[in-house]
């Protein structure tokens, strides 16, 4: 029985060296692996850094550009207020060009009869200005020059005692 012994001894320490050998060979396998890992993890941290730099600088740039638009819409209120301003102002003019000409339309309205009697007042003002337009010169040999007290041409009196009538022939 002690043959026994010492077989199940011998088999249990083939075992443990047949366990021993596979969690070394498990263990080797694992260390490739971590290796490959650790490389892998290296690669990762050298891009990281290189985003972490591009990060921040774009994190500048979109702060600086907040910055510039808050500055440019700040500017584009003012604008905006000048041109709500504009709009105001032109929507006062159409009220007041709508309330003048309402004005004047119920002017025109009331005063119809006087307004026709000026312009048939200045159509005759205009008739005799053409009139008097279109006369002719009146020529000298034309004037027959009379006394107040006879119908006579008096012979020869200076140009400055002459009065006359004037003839159109």
């Amino acid at each position: 029985m002690e043959v026994v012994l010492y077989i199940a001894a011998l088999v249990a320490a083939i075992g443990f060296l047949v366990l021993c050998i596979s969690i070394g060979m498990t263990l080797f396998s694992l260390k490739n692996t971590l290796n490959s890992i650790a490389g892998t993890v290296a690669g990762i941290e050298g891009q990281l850094e290189g985003i972490t730099r591009e990060t921040t600088s774009l994190l500048t740039k979109t702060n600086a550009l907040a910055d510039d638009i808050s500055d440019k819409s700040e500017k584009l209120n003012s604008v905006i207020h000048a041109v709500k301003g504009v709009g105001d102002s032109v929507n006062s003019l159409n009220s007041s060009i709508q309330k003048v000409t309402s004005s004047i339309s119920t002017e025109v309205h009331k005063n119809e009869e006087k307004i026709a009697q000026v312009v048939q007042w200045s159509n005759v003002a205009m008739g005799i200005a053409d009139q008097w337009r279109q006369r002719k010169p009146i020529n000298q040999d034309d004037i027959v020059y009379t006394s107040t007290k006879t119908n006579e041409t008096p012979p020869a009196m200076e140009p400055k005692q002459k009065f006359g009538f004037f003839k159109r022939k």
